[in-house]
């Protein structure tokens, strides 16, 4: 069991939940969260928005019971955690790009901060930069830019617009999955499908790989999203 620190409403649907939680939590990674004794019957799995090694922050969207609970939740109560959870964003130098569609940004300010953090000790010369797209209001532009080189906002249409594969080393994506399939596509046809990992969203009830309810299919055969991954090589979920 651990307390909630703070659990700030950012917009009509958007969450960031920080909670009191020793960690050693990874790009890319979740937990699964729980705040009732019996319904729903599943924890709800969320991505890890940010991490300081005694806390754990969590930007989530409601969109079902579980979250709705999530979004009564104030200060000093309590919430069931567990995780961290599931594979990471590989620990790259280079150019990298980072491109998120709507809740799909939640993984990417982690992400951000330990690239950075990373590079900068034996890579002077790295660049982070982040493609945000969102249907309408922008969330947290702001914070993304403390953290990245470079912030593109696209609203309203397709941020998979906004960007040449071609410019980067490796390219990381999570949001909807035919946002993901498109910017795949993409770099495929520039010849840089190779760079790019996709962090899929499947429904889960363990987080651990034991119930087999998140499974996938993959060029690899079928993987469980919660322990197999989240976050694939892109051409292992696309090119069946």
């Amino acid at each position: 069991m651990s307390k909630i620190i703070s659990n700030e409403r950012l917009s009509r649907d958007f969450f960031r939940m920080r909670v009191e939680c020793s960690n050693e939590a990874r790009m890319g990674q979740f937990y699964m969260l729980r705040a009732w004794r019996q319904y729903p019957v599943l924890s709800r799995p969320i991505s890890v928005f940010d991490s300081d090694g005694g806390t754990v922050s969590f930007l989530y969207k409601v969109v079902g019971r579980g979250t709705e609970i999530f979004s009564g939740l104030k200060a000093e109560d309590d919430i069931t955690l567990l995780g961290p959870l599931g594979s990471a964003f590989p620990e790259v130098s280079g150019k990298i790009a980072l491109v998120a569609g709507g809740a799909g940004i939640a993984p990417f300010y982690l992400a951000t901060k330990q690239l950075k953090a990373k590079q900068l000790e034996a890579y002077p010369g790295c660049q982070v930069d982040l493609y945000l797209g969102f249907s309408d209001r922008p969330l947290l532009t702001d914070d993304y830019r403390k953290t990245a080189d470079n912030v593109t906002v696209n609203v309203g249409g397709f941020i998979t617009d906004e960007i040449d594969p071609a410019g980067y080393d490796h390219i990381f994506a999570c949001g909807p999955e035919a946002m993901m399939r498109a910017l795949y596509e993409k770099c495929k046809e520039s010849g840089a499908a190779g760079k790019v990992y996709v962090s899929l969203e499947n429904r889960m009830a363990c987080g651990v790989g034991a119930c087999l309810v998140c499974s996938c299919r993959t060029s690899g055969g079928n993987k469980k999203v919660c322990k197999d991954g989240p976050v694939f090589k892109g051409e292992a979920v696309f090119e069946l």
